[in-house]
């Protein structure tokens, strides 16, 4: 297991209070897990701002498969990237719409471009990429 550092930090008491509401209402054990998970959150979106960093991420869509070839295009678009497809569910959430995550590995910018072209594709009504990492501890 890691070595934990403690440290202080100084924060207007506003903002204690606040602080303290999070963590209660969502749960957290204490104020440490709290600012770790925002800790960690930040490295998580600093992550995604340079384009040749490894990430994870998740494609979530939703789609008509009645759209002429779009099932066939996502199928295209998948097998052309650039990027490491880790796992694929599919849904059907009634006759007309079909819900599918992607779940994806490999550089920021290809994971982007990937999620760009499926998004842009006729007949898809939405599409939205969960940007991860894995941080450190």
């Amino acid at each position: 297991m890691d070595k934990v550092i403690r440290f202080s930090v100084s924060l207007p008491e506003k903002l204690l209070i606040e602080l303290d509401k999070k963590v209660t209402t969502q749960g957290y054990a204490s104020r440490s897990e709290f600012t770790r998970d925002l800790i960690r959150d930040k490295i998580v979106r600093d992550n995604w701002k340079d384009d040749d960093t490894e990430v994870i991420g998740v494609l979530t869509m939703i789609y008509t498969h009645h759209q002429n070839d779009l099932v066939e295009k996502i199928l295209e678009i998948q097998h052309d990237a650039d990027i490491k497809i880790m796992c694929n569910t599919h849904v059907h959430v009634d006759h007309d719409n079909c819900l599918e995550t992607v779940m994806v590995a490999g550089k920021v910018c290809k994971i982007k471009d990937f999620a760009q072209k499926i998004g842009g594709l006729k007949g898809v009504k939405f599409s939205k990429l969960v940007e991860a990492a894995v941080p450190a501890s």
